[in-house]
């Protein structure tokens, strides 16, 4: 299909990527884990972060069908690999 095999498709392969990068990012410094550590406990002494903390389930919410359209049109885009 044609339509898989134009600029806008690319771009939005580069989008969802960025965008996975940085939700990825942003679950690990929200992981229940994270405060166990050194500057974990720090940050929990700072309101923000104990409320972006709380949201660390909303953020998988938006990671896996990111993950999953970026992996669609990747394959759409470029062929499934050999």
């Amino acid at each position: 299909m044609d339509v898989f095999h134009s600029l806008a498709v690319a771009r939005l392969i580069l989008f969802l990527g960025i965008i996975n990068f940085v939700l990825i990012l942003l679950i690990f410094l929200s992981c229940r884990c994270f405060p166990g550590n050194r500057i974990g406990r720090r940050l929990m002494k700072i309101g923000w972060y104990k409320r972006f903390f709380g949201n660390h389930c909303y953020l998988w919410a938006i990671l896996w069908p990111s993950i999953v359209l970026h992996a669609f049109f990747a394959i759409m885009f470029l062929g499934w690999p050999r």
